[in-house]
């Protein structure tokens, strides 16, 4: 038996771009901005989603299993929702990961995920598969070592 699930929309295109290259206290993050009809989140998004990665990073960036990498996503969805993570690499291919839920009308005012929440959805999975090849390709599959700066480079910038 199939759940009563009903779509509110069909499936449209969301806008997955990549904003900057966020550096603090030795993180090195890709930032992104995901948008529901819109090309990118409102500012005042991508400016908590930034906030909530410095203060939770954990310190220091760089250990003997932690690389200082990683990426940030600043998600504007329907519905005036918001969601923010904060992904980093560690050990050889551990990706670890802190999310936020909130509103576009109060963007300061963010709550930590919990194991009630959504962990992404099919726009944000986009982007941690992305990460994930990115990862393989410039760290885990280079037999000469990781290139941290050519995986830092490689980037998703497209409609998913």
């Amino acid at each position: 038996m199939q759940p009563a699930i009903q779509l509110s929309e069909p499936y449209t295109l969301r806008s997955v771009r990549f904003l900057d290259l966020i550096k603090f206290d030795d993180w090195r993050l890709k930032l992104y901005g995901i948008a529901y009809g819109a090309e990118r989140p409102e500012q005042a998004v991508v400016e908590a989603a930034v906030a909530a990665a410095r203060e939770r990073l954990p310190r220091p960036a760089i250990t003997d299993d932690r690389y200082g990498v990683g990426f940030l996503g600043a998600h504007q969805g329907r519905r005036g929702a918001i969601f923010i993570f904060v992904d980093w690499w560690a050990g050889e291919n551990d990706l670890y990961q802190y999310a936020w839920h909130g509103k576009a009308d109060a963007p300061g005012r963010l709550r930590v995920s919990g194991p009630d929440d959504f962990m992404a959805c099919t726009s944000d999975l986009a982007v941690i598969a992305h990460e994930r090849t990115a990862w393989v390709r410039h760290v885990l599959a280079r037999p000469e070592g990781p290139d941290l700066d050519a995986y830092l480079a490689d980037r998703l910038d497209d409609d998913v």
